[in-house]
């Protein structure tokens, strides 16, 4: 799939030169009324997305991703702090980022009873796109998202994959310059969502400007320039993919033993090769530890097991998850937090 790069449209092009992030958010703060009190979705918040690049915001659920998105894309007003798209403030000007902006949320928002063809051309009445602009764009976004076949059929008997493409369709409809992907690939199976990274990385490589959010640091590392790990509504640590993974090592090596036993022989060999400390899992047979050098101490720590007698029942390599990334960085397993405080508060502050 090859998407062209977006043609010129009505909105004012970015300064020449301009130095400023096209997207920022400064000092974004975000507080929820509860039952049991204030709740803050967001506590401070620094962003910056340089034009023509993706930035990834990580966590887990409750971290303030969303909320995030929100705030950047004029849906909620936040308590303090400032952002801007474009050099448009979102709280003084809202009108006018929307115009400049695509939003895809979490789930699909699109109508079931429509076909394809009549969501797309229903988003360029939307943005009061004419008549016949609205039918050309809603029949080149069908093609391109390979949705040809399945255009004039109801959405109703669309896959998740299929109903996702059309919803990030619907983003593109008024050609915007700055993208905004709320969890694009929650529930997707893994076939589904290559197809969408693969759809995601023609955007970029088109000009597009991008933020993400996402759960998975996999995705993360293929589409992202920098990303930014959000906890408690803040980030708490910013780099390339490379470098968070570095932080908390690249690789992990992991057992899972025959016999309890010799857990404390294979704890000592484990800690021998790994540069972190080894964790143990389940109950006490599965030991797992951080290396700089994945293959290479996977080798080592097996030569050694054999050595000494320790019989296997499973051993490997693997790279670092969320939890991995949260557990090092934050010193606590990611967990929800917030979001019912969210929803509850979203209808008050969206007035």
């Amino acid at each position: 799939m090859s998407l062209p790069p977006n043609p010129e449209n009505h909105v004012r092009p970015v300064s020449e030169g301009r130095r400023d992030p096209l997207i920022q958010a400064r000092g974004l703060t975000k507080v929820y009324k509860s039952k049991s009190g204030p709740v803050r979705a967001l506590d401070g918040l620094d962003i910056g997305v340089p034009q023509g690049t993706v930035t990834a915001l990580l966590g887990p659920n409750g971290a303030g991703k969303t909320t995030a998105v929100k705030v950047l894309t004029t849906l909620i007003k936040p308590t303090a702090g400032t952002a801007s798209i474009d050099g448009i403030d979102v709280t003084a000007r809202p009108k006018d980022v929307r115009r400049i902006i695509g939003v895809s949320g979490q789930y699909s928002a699109v109508d079931e009873n429509l076909t394809g063809i009549e969501n797309l051309r229903m988003v360029g009445k939307l943005y009061h796109l004419p008549t016949e602009q609205a039918r050309k764009r809603a029949g080149e976004l069908i093609e391109q998202f390979d949705l040809a076949d399945a255009g004039n059929r109801p959405v109703k008997g669309y896959s998740g994959g299929m109903r996702r493409r059309l919803d990030l369709a619907g983003a593109l409809v008024n050609n915007p310059r700055v993208l905004f992907l709320d969890e694009p690939t929650t529930g997707l199976d893994p076939r589904s969502r290559l197809a969408l990274w693969d759809v995601i990385k023609s955007l970029v490589a088109a000009g597009t400007t991008l933020l993400l959010t996402t759960q998975y640091l996999e995705e993360a590392d293929q589409l992202a320039d920098t990303v930014a790990v959000i906890d408690g509504g803040k980030v708490i640590a910013e780099g390339t993919s490379d470098q968070l993974k570095a932080r908390i090592g690249g690789h992990r090596v992991a057992v899972a033993l025959v016999e309890g036993f010799d857990a404390g022989t294979a704890r000592e060999i484990l800690a021998r090769y790994g540069s972190g400390e080894v964790h143990t899992a389940g109950d006490g047979r599965s030991l797992e530890v951080a290396v700089t050098e994945g293959p290479a101490a996977l080798q080592l720590v097996l030569r050694d097991l054999e050595a000494a007698g320790i019989q296997l029942h499973d051993a490997g390599i693997r790279r670092p998850t969320l939890d991995d990334v949260f557990l090092k960085l934050t010193g606590h397993i990611a967990e929800a937090e917030g979001e019912s405080a969210e929803d509850a508060g979203k209808a008050k502050a969206a007035r």
